[in-house]
């Protein structure tokens, strides 16, 4: 049967709390992924009013999954970047080699025997900056004609072959793009200052004096960005943005439920008891965090905790068994926190 593929504007109430499988691409294994409401709303907002789409919330909450099934969902292409203390805002448009130029010349030089002016030229033809230019997602994203072209320069240094535009192999009948920069608070603020010109005005600028644009694009991307809190992003940056916070519920029973929810999802052959008993187990370590004022565990914990018992147990005896003997490594990351009683 022909995979189901939306549109834009995606069908709020047709999609809303179905359950759909990522299936492994991209070099991402597969997962399960539930669509809700709000954040289909939000998709749709973020494509009309041509913005990225900001995600706040808390560590596990799906955040960067979302991007991705995003992507699935409106058969889109899907590059994403996860930024660190050392990342820099030009990583996200393109990377340059220097090391490998540098060494390339060093070579070159040590082989070289005395030549004439053309073997000189065509010598530093090769240590053109463009050799050694390759494209990042936001280039991907914003021209993928141009990215296609970069790739292929550089790949031909490398004696490398180019499949297809975008490296995505025949038969790709994906159209547009959908670009996940992962948890950005972790980059100094110069990261999405940096951006504020590329997402603002929609054009950016290359090695070589080349200006990458993505006006005249037949589907703009969707540029997905995802914060855990832990630094607070300039605010003429988070103006630029559609925001939604993805929150866990604060009532405990609202919390088990969305819990469970998704533990069927993901996992089909688990018993109802084995569901119930984590979310327990979650909601009781999960308080305990709180009141010391540590990172609470959530979704990806309980996720964590229910594929490792599903994996090592034969069947649910032995499986919530298990889960009483491993729930203290899934559960209890911080030295400060007791070990819960049901643990031990």
């Amino acid at each position: 049967m022909a995979r189901n593929k939306s549109t834009f504007p995606i069908n709020v109430m047709q999609y809303a709390e179905t359950d759909r499988t990522l299936k492994a691409s991209d070099g991402l294994p597969t997962v399960e992924h539930r669509f809700d409401a709000s954040s289909l709303h939000a998709i749709n907002a973020a494509l009309a009013a041509e913005r990225p789409l900001l995600l706040r919330g808390e560590p596990g909450t799906g955040k960067s999954q979302l991007a991705r099934a995003a992507a699935d969902l409106l058969h889109r292409r899907f590059r994403w970047k996860v930024v660190d203390a050392h990342t820099e805002v030009a990583d996200l448009f393109y990377s340059f080699d220097a090391v490998a130029r540098l060494a390339y010349a060093q070579i070159r030089g040590a082989l070289q025997a005395p030549c004439d002016q053309s073997e000189r030229t065509r010598v530093l033809e090769e240590l053109g900056e463009r050799h050694f230019v390759r494209p990042g997602p936001l280039w991907w994203a914003f021209d993928e004609e141009k990215a296609s072209e970069q790739e292929a320069t550089y790949r031909s240094r490398c004696g490398a072959e180019l499949s297809s535009a975008g490296d995505t192999g025949e038969g790709d009948d994906r159209r547009g793009w959908v670009v996940l920069i992962d948890e950005i608070d972790k980059a100094d603020p110069s990261v999405p200052n940096g951006l504020l010109e590329a997402l603002g005005q929609g054009t950016f600028d290359v090695l070589g004096g080349r200006t990458i644009s993505l006006h005249g694009q037949k589907e703009p991307p969707l540029v997905v960005i995802t914060t855990n809190e832990e630094r607070e992003l300039p605010g003429a940056f988070v103006r630029r943005c559609m925001v939604l916070k993805i929150d866990l519920p604060d009532d405990e029973g609202e919390l088990r439920t969305w819990l469970v929810r998704r533990g069927r999802t993901n996992f089909a052959a688990a018993s109802e008891r084995l569901l119930q008993e984590t979310a327990t187990m979650v909601l009781e370590d999960r308080r305990a965090a709180k009141n010391l004022g540590l990172t609470a565990p959530g979704q990806a914990e309980y996720l964590d905790l229910l594929r490792a018992v599903m994996k090592l147990g034969k069947n649910e005896k032995d499986r919530l068994r298990m889960l009483h003997d491993i729930r203290v490594f899934a559960l209890k990351k911080h030295p400060d926190q007791p070990s819960s009683p049901r643990g031990r």
